[in-house]
C-alpha cells in the first residue's frame, strides 16, 4: 500500500534469535521430483538463495520467501521463519498480503474498460465522479483517470497525512486496525490537504490516486472494484488462492505471522503481530491477499499480453520519470537492474508485511518474495535479491 521508497524507515533492526538459517528448495514442476530439479536448479538460484539469507541475518528480517518460475522450472527459497515462536519454516502455499501489487490488478481493470469503450483515461475524475475530488485546491476537471494510475495528479496521499499517522500507524494501528472505513472516509483524509502540485506537473506515489480509481471502477460497472478485479483478471487466470477480503481481517492459512513496528515515528525494540486488521484501510490501493505463485502467474500473463489489446498494453507500459530508481507506468514499477535487464511489476508494503513481485519483458521469468517484517532499514538487501534472480549478482 506505501510507497515503495517508504520502507526504508528509521525503525530498530530486530534482534533475531540465535537459530540456524533456514534455505529451502523445492520443485513446482509436475512431474519433476523435488531432489532432481533441486539438484538441477541449484546453481541458478545460489545468489538469490544467498540474498534472502541476507535479509534475515543482516536485515533482520523475521523470514523471507521467493519464488521464481522461468522456462526452465520453478523454485522457491527461504530463510528465517513464518512464525518465530514455533520457527515453522516458510513455504510456497503461505498466503501474503500482496499490498500495493493491488494497483496493477486496478489498473488492469480500467485498461480493459477502456478497451470496452465505456471509459477513457483521459477522462477526467470530476466527470466520472463529480463533486469527489474537490477542495482545498484540489479540482477534479484538472485530474485524469491516466494521472491517477500514473502518480501524476498531484493528488496528496492519504497515507502521508498526520491523520494516517493518528490513526494507523503506532499505537494508533492497535487500536483502530479493526475499524471500518469507506473510501470517501479514507479520500477525506487527503482533501484536507491542498495538492503537491498542478496535475502533470510532477510525480508523486498517492495511495489516495487508487482509492479514487476503485470508485470509478465501481461508478462506471455497477460493481465493486473487487468483483471486478475477480471476473476480470482472478478467475480468468486461475489465481485460486487470491481474493478481495472486503472486511475480513483474518489472513486464510497457512500464512505467515506479520511482524510489525508499526511504522511509528520513532519506533522502539517492541515488535507487533499485525497479521489481522480490516482490509477496508487499504481498499482499492492495497487490499488484495495472493501467493507467489499466483503472483508470479498474474504478472507473468500480463507481460504476455494475455489481459490487454495491444493498445492498452502499450498505455500500461508508458512510464513517467519518478526522480526514483524505478519507472512507473499505469500501476506498474519498472526497475532497470545493473545488468541492464528491466523488470516489471510492483512492491506492496503494508503492516507487517514486505512484497515484491516482478517479471522480464517477455513475461517467462518471474519472481516474487516476502518478508514478514517491515522495518527493513538498508534497501539494498531489498533490492539485492531483484539483482541476484535477474543479474546473477553475488
Amino acid at each position: 500500500m506505501f510507497s515503495s521508497s517508504r520502507f526504508v524507515s528509521a525503525a530498530v533492526a530486530l534482534p533475531v534469535r540465535a537459530a540456524a538459517v533456514l534455505g529451502v528448495t523445492l520443485a513446482l514442476v509436475a512431474g519433476t521430483s523435488a531432489t532432481a530439479l533441486a539438484e538441477s536448479r541449484a546453481a541458478p538460484h545460489d545468489a538469490t538463495q544467498r540474498a534472502l539469507d541476507a535479509l534475515h541475518t543482516e536485515g533482520g528480517m523475521p523470514g523471507v520467501a521467493a519464488e521464481a518460475a522461468s522456462p526452465e522450472g520453478g523454485w522457491f527459497g527461504s530463510a528465517g521463519f513464518a512464525d518465530t515462536e514455533t520457527e515453522r519454516a516458510r513455504t510456497p502455499d503461505d498466503h501474503i498480503r500482496a499490498g500495493s501489487l493491488t494497483k496493477t490488478v486496478i489498473s488492469v481493470v480500467l485498461l480493459q474498460l477502456e478497451e470496452e469503450g465505456r471509459l477513457s483515461l483521459d477522462d477526467s475524475v470530476e466527470s466520472r465522479l463529480p463533486g469527489v475530488l474537490q477542495g482545498n485546491g484540489n479540482d477534479g476537471n484538472k485530474v485524469s483517470i491516466r494521472q491517477l494510475l500514473n502518480h501524476t495528479s498531484g493528488v496528496p496521499d492519504t497515507v502521508s497525512t498526520p491523520e494516517w499517522q493518528e490513526y494507523m500507524n503506532g499505537a494508533g494501528f492497535l487500536a483502530h486496525r479493526y475499524e471500518t472505513r469507506t473510501a470517501q472516509q479514507i479520500l477525506d483524509m487527503a482533501l484536507k490537504y491542498a495538492p503537491d502540485f498542478e496535475p502533470g506537473t510532477g510525480w508523486n506515489y498517492s495511495n489516495t490516486n487508487y482509492v479514487l480509481a476503485g470508485m470509478i471502477i465501481d461508478k462506471v460497472t455497477g460493481h465493486s472494484y473487487a468483483t471486478e478485479a475477480e471476473n476480470r483478471v482472478i478467475k480468468p487466470l486461475g489465481l485460486k488462492n487470491t481474493t478481495f477480503p472486503g472486511t475480513d481481517p483474518s489472513m486464510p492459512t497457512p500464512h505467515p505471522v506479520g511482524y510489525s513496528k508499526l511504522y511509528a515515528p520513532d519506533p522502539g525494540p517492541e515488535i507487533y503481530d499485525a497479521t489481522e486488521y480490516n482490509p477496508a484501510w487499504s481498499g482499492a490501493t492495497g487490499e488484495m491477499i495472493s501467493t507467489s505463485g499466483d503472483l508470479n502467474r498474474f504478472y507473468s500473463a500480463l507481460m504476455k499480453g494475455e489481459l490487454l489489446a495491444p493498445a492498452q498494453q502499450r498505455a500500461l507500459l508508458t512510464t513517467v520519470d519518478t526522480g526514483t530508481f524505478y519507472d512507473y507506468g499505469l500501476g506498474v514499477i519498472v526497475r532497470t537492474l545493473s545488468c541492464g535487464v528491466k523488470v516489471y511489476g510492483h512492491d506492496g508494503i503494508v503492516w507487517g508485511s514486505l512484497t515484491s513481485a516482478a517479471t522480464t519483458a517477455d513475461g517467462k521469468h518471474s519472481l516474487t518474495f516476502h518478508l514478514n517484517g517491515d522495518w527493513l532499514e538498508d534497501g539494498s538487501l531489498y533490492e539485492g535479491v531483484l539483482e541476484a534472480e535477474f543479474c546473477g549478482a553475488k
